[in-house]
């Protein structure tokens, strides 16, 4: 265990990776399944309460005065990933398949993660209150904006996203975030204090969300359909892409002049996609018994990013720690 700790594998990504295995071996089925949908979707919806609660509107208004790297933070998650993952999907789509393509665009319009992309910068020495700013407002807009973008790039149903989707989406999602900002005042310094609840809360949605979703697609027989080689090529496709997008940050943050501390909250924040928040959306647009398919470039893109990040971010923080001692 301890070598996989230093190449950035923790118990997280383990349990990740077997409650993949499990929902491919004993998914649920019948009345399990309907008490599983009805446990997650509430497991989400306290999940969002939580981090509506903690998310401070002061730090995201004083993060917010460093428009230039939020402005880029922001340009980057919604307009240079999607655009690229437009490209990817255009070039790799039949060696993919149509259900991994699909999938393959939702990432690219997903919001950035909040927790990871965070501790990436704090580790590595970066603009820590840039950081949160940047990640909680990403989160916040990406509630409303990825459906919107899905909407645009993609024809889900009967051609767009149904209004049932959006229904869903309002009322497990973003109405429990408002409901955690109204009673942030009360509630608020109980959740900051408990930082366990809240990773509990949240890595138990996620891995019951994994669950369910690939549950679903056992169940339906979707797997059969689709070959290992488009597994083998969707993670060489998804490494391509994420080098690209590394590539795209750098390019980006010496081309505007960013000071180093800023170009490690670009950097992280930028090329980062929230698996906590992508999930709850998919579920919410897409049919349960594809949505396995959809959400496969999610997680390969996800475990990717903790992996190469957590190494880059410890290789930032020894050279820190190096230029400190000489």
């Amino acid at each position: 265990m301890g070598f996989l700790k230093r190449i950035g594998i923790d118990s997280y990504m383990l349990m990740l990776l077997g409650t993949v295995m499990v929902g491919l071996v004993l998914p649920a089925r019948g009345v399990a399944a309907d008490a599983l949908g009805q446990v997650t979707y509430w497991a989400v919806a306290l999940l969002f309460f939580l981090y509506g609660a903690k998310l401070d509107p002061a730090s995201v208004k004083a993060g917010m005065l460093n428009w230039r790297l939020q402005g880029l933070t922001f340009a980057a998650t919604y307009l240079m990933i999607p655009v690229l993952g437009m490209a990817f999907a255009l070039i790799f789509g039949d060696l993919l398949g149509p259900q991994v393509t699909l999938g393959l665009v939702f990432l690219a319009v997903l919001p950035s993660t909040i927790q990871s992309s965070i501790a990436f910068v704090s580790m590595a020495g970066g603009n820590v209150p840039a950081a949160i700013c940047a990640a909680s407002l990403s989160n916040l807009v990406g509630v409303a904006l990825t459906p919107a973008l899905v909407a645009v790039l993609l024809k889900t149903g009967e051609g767009g996203v149904s209004l049932d989707a959006v229904l869903r989406i309002g009322t497990q999602i973003l109405l429990p975030f408002v409901l955690g900002q109204i009673l942030r005042p009360w509630v608020g310094a109980f959740v900051r204090n408990r930082k366990t609840l809240t990773l509990v809360v949240d890595r138990g949605a996620i891995l019951l969300i994994v669950y369910s979703a690939f549950s679903a697609g056992t169940v339906s027989g979707l797997w059969a359909s689709i070959p290992p080689t488009a597994l083998i090529a969707l993670i060489a496709v998804m490494l391509v892409l994420l080098a690209c997008v590394f590539g795209m940050m750098v390019g980006a943050g010496r081309a505007f002049g960013l000071p180093l501390e800023d170009r490690i909250v670009l950097f992280f924040c930028g090329s980062t996609k929230s698996l906590a928040t992508g999930l709850p959306i998919a579920t919410a647009l897409f049919p349960a018994e594809t949505v396995g398919a959809t959400v496969l470039p999610v997680l390969v893109y996800h475990m990717a990013q903790l992996l190469i990040c957590a190494m880059i971010a410890q290789n930032r923080a020894r050279r820190n720690a190096t230029a400190l001692v000489a």
